[in-house]
């Protein structure tokens, strides 16, 4: 193995270049004007926040650990600490302490909470005496908990914590692919809280449950470009992947400059599901099949600095709140960014900065406005639950179109055939949000993994 191109400056693509350092002289291509993907900062108010991944989770190791070894170890930071806040029924209302994903493990513990009706709760606390119901294959979260815990359960608890980070609907989300733990309860049937209760109770959480980076986690994507030594090319987007009479690959790709072309012995494609399918259709056509078959849901984040002069007097309270989507509200979800992240507070006492993820898959229209009007609806659903905090002194805009690929019915058998046809090409792998998770964690472990995998071919 002497050389690789790595299309695609995610930090799927990143986390492969950095495995990669020392083995082969690697390329990254990368068509954006800049590396990260959708790890970016942006100035709001004079302050650097991220605008698209917010924080790094602490229940896997994968991403913080990279940022370790890439030397930004001193500058992860924890988030204060928190409960869940629902925005359900015109009131703020704040989980029980003890839950998975929404799944209490005390339902009891939501009576006169307002988080659901009396029926509701007693829906819940009947849960562990139902009959068992084992699944065969694979199922959306919402028909198996429905059956379990009831579809208000669903409405009001799940469905907003499963659909905050990406806007999935649990109508559809794969139970196997979104929710391993529950999953495997349905294999053997039983109670899904009383088997909850067991792994919380055996694994009490220590520490903080996800960390951020002072200066935004675009620091992060940067640091492993430099350390991992690969020559990156941006404003470089790939457009075709062919195969040479040599048996290595050559790389068509459009400049600023006009055409460049590149040869190597291995490819990792570390793009989003669609971009990946065109490369890969003349090698791959099964892979392109299920590859096009993965939705994508769009979002837009709207990052708010409010004067603390005009604000009342402490503030809103907690690091934010999830609002479900029954609410018919176009907010996702609203993160207080000054609470959450000690550093961002110090960076500027007077500005009171947070951000509001707005859209769900299939509604995507409700995006499609002006930026002005997209910051008027969200302070507007902002104040019917966080109340006045005077008008923005600062705002930013972030679109992100069809960037939250969606794990469907299905899902992780769908990858298992791609990876199966991708496996049919020598020297070629895949890697990204679309396969094993779309949190940083999981997409520096697809990287990672891709990288060890061509290199084990070339073995």
């Amino acid at each position: 193995m002497r050389s690789v191109i790595i299309i695609g400056g995610g930090i799927s693509g990143l986390a492969a270049a950095w495995e990669l350092r020392g083995h082969a002289h690697v390329t990254v291509l990368e068509s954006a004007p800049q590396v990260g993907g959708q790890m970016r900062s942006a100035y709001v108010g004079g302050v650097a926040v991220d605008v698209g991944a917010e924080s790094l989770t602490a229940l896997r190791p994968e991403a913080i650990g990279l940022a370790r070894e890439v030397g930004l170890g001193m500058a992860l930071r924890d988030p204060a600490r928190a409960g869940t806040v629902v925005w359900s029924d015109g009131a703020l209302r704040t989980f029980p302490a003890r839950h998975v994903m929404g799944i209490p493990v005390d339902p009891a513990a939501l009576a006169g909470s307002g988080l659901l009706s009396d029926d509701g709760v007693d829906r819940l606390c009947q849960e562990e005496a139902l009959p068992a119901h084992t699944v065969e294959g694979d199922v959306p979260v919402g028909e198996y908990l429905t059956r379990r815990i009831g579809r208000e359960a669903v409405d009001r608890l799940v469905a907003p914590l499963v659909g905050a980070r990406d806007g999935s609907s649990a109508d559809r989300l794969s139970l196997r692919a979104a929710l391993p733990r529950v999953a495997a309860v349905a294999d053997h049937g039983g109670s899904v809280i009383g088997a909850l209760r067991s792994v919380r109770g055996a694994t009490p959480s220590q520490g903080a449950l996800a960390q951020g980076l002072d200066g935004g986690l675009s620091r992060l994507p940067r640091a492993v470009s430099e350390a991992s030594g690969a020559l990156v090319l941006t404003r470089t987007r790939a457009r075709e992947l062919q195969r040479t009479p040599f048996g290595r690959w050559r790389v068509v790709a459009a400049t600023g400059d006009g055409p460049l072309v590149m040869e190597a012995d291995a490819v990792i494609c570390a793009l989003p599901a669609q971009a990946a399918a065109a490369l890969l259709r003349p090698h791959a056509p099964a892979a392109e099949t299920e590859l096009e078959s993965i939705r994508h849901a769009g979002t837009a984040v709207v990052t708010l600095g409010f004067s603390r002069a005009f604000m009342p007097k402490g503030g809103p309270q907690g690091n934010g709140y999830v609002v479900p989507q029954v609410e018919g509200w176009a907010t996702r979800e609203v993160t207080y960014l000054s609470n959450k992240w000690q550093h961002l507070a110090a960076a500027e006492p007077g500005l009171f900065l947070l951000r509001i993820s707005l859209g769900h898959m299939e509604e995507e229209q409700r995006l499609a406005v002006p930026d002005r009007h997209l910051v008027r609806q969200a302070v507007m659903e902002l104040r019917q639950a966080a109340g006045t905090l005077g008008e923005p002194v600062a705002s930013q805009v972030t679109r992100w179109e069809s960037a939250l690929p969606q794990y469907d019915v299905g899902h992780k058998e769908r990858v298992t055939r791609i990876r199966s046809a991708v496996r049919a090409l020598p020297g070629v792998d895949v890697c990204g949000a679309a396969y094993e998770g779309v949190d940083v964690a999981a997409c520096v472990a697809t990287g990672r993994a891709a990288a060890r995998r061509v290199l084990a071919e070339a073995a």
